[in-house]
């Protein structure tokens, strides 16, 4: 589904030489279809237009405002205010220092560019418009600046010392180019026990429980229900009905040369401090403690576990109904058909 283009509107928040470090966005209309609405939770849209603005309305603001350095708008924001506009306007909002109104478009699905694209990119994805690796993120790490989030909001690492000043007590929670997604987006339906372990950009489905060493990375995350006790790296998805045991660990792409798109099918289960370098298919155990690589030499059993034959394990990606355990005598990483189910536990995942 192509959903460009779009248009977002929403605030940002700027160092103290006035560049953006980041942006929230609350309220996205695709061109293709103006009855998306945020999901619940998400806090109210800012001044200048209403939940029941459309695309074009969204367009027409967007083409006044593209020409207009940042006091025009402010003065053009006063105005409108003063004159009362065909959006409706909180008369009692002020926008907070190093806070301003943006309103961003984006046409095409190309690499990023800016911060502004960068942030609106992985709200897509938290907000669950588009899925994980169907959306152009090239140039991500270049456009978004490292940031110290702070209990006062985000700030540029240069001007925390500067800014301390202003206040009682500042406490810097991380330094990092990637928000907590919590600080952004609420998805409904799901529990996480450590938000400072979800990062912006990740994709969680209704029913989805992120325990305490469960972390998810950006464009990532669930396609429906699943226990997640280890870490979904960048770029993998996992099949509803799956259960990821404590500390283990699934395969990314950022780093380390590996270009395959690890996957996790349906009714799976890795075991605790497993690990996946390949993609697998529904129905499949990886036994506790095993970390199973492409090029990791597999022997095949068949029912009677006898040999069939030796395999690298990419060899068999995306196969169904597979068992793969370590021979505690030989030490050799063994397949054989998987008989088990996988069945999560409902009371665990009716996060209501």
């Amino acid at each position: 589904m192509n959903i460009f283009p779009l248009i977002a509107v929403g605030t940002c928040t700027t160092n103290l030489n006035g560049e953006i470090l980041e942006v929230r966005y609350e309220q996205i209309r695709l061109k293709n279809d103006k009855t998306i609405r945020l999901p619940e939770g998400l806090s109210n849209p800012p001044p200048l237009y209403d939940e029941s603005s459309s695309y074009d309305e969204l367009e027409e603001l967007h083409d006044k405002f593209k020409d207009l350095n940042d006091n025009e708008i402010e003065e053009f924001i006063k105005e409108w205010m003063t004159a009362g506009g065909k959006f409706s306007l909180n008369k009692e909002s002020i926008y907070p220092e190093r806070k301003k109104f943006l309103i961003h478009k984006i046409d095409n699905d190309e690499a990023i560019n800016d911060v502004k694209d960068a942030y609106l990119k992985l709200h897509l994805l938290s907000q669950k418009i588009t899925k994980p690796n169907s959306i152009n993120l090239d140039g991500i790490f270049n456009a978004l600046p490292n940031i110290a989030w702070t209990n006062h909001g985000p700030m540029d690492p240069d001007d925390v010392e500067i800014l301390r000043e202003s206040y009682d007590h500042l406490y810097i929670r991380s330094l990092d180019k990637f928000p907590c997604l919590t600080d952004y987006v609420i998805p409904p339906g799901v529990r996480i026990a450590d938000a400072s372990r979800i990062r912006l950009g990740a994709y969680l489905s209704e029913g989805t429980t992120v325990m305490h060493e469960g972390f998810v990375n950006f464009n990532a995350g669930t396609l429906g229900p699943a226990m997640i006790e280890g870490r979904i790296s960048a770029g993998v998805v996992v099949g509803k009905n799956s259960d990821l045991g404590g500390g283990c660990s699934t395969m990314g792409t950022l780093s380390g040369g590996n270009d395959v798109k690890i996957s996790v099918g349906e009714d799976c289960l890795l075991g605790a401090n497993s690990g996946l370098g390949i993609p697998l298919g529904d129905r499949c155990i990886v036994e506790a403690g095993l970390y199973l690589t492409g090029g990791s030499k597999v022997e095949v059993l068949d029912q009677s576990n006898k040999l069939i034959e030796t395999v690298k394990a990419s060899e068999l990606s995306l196969k169904p109904d597979l068992l793969f355990i370590r021979n505690s005598l030989s030490g050799a990483i063994q397949c054989k058909p998987n008989k088990r189910s996988v069945v999560l536990n409902d009371q665990l995942h009716s996060n209501d």
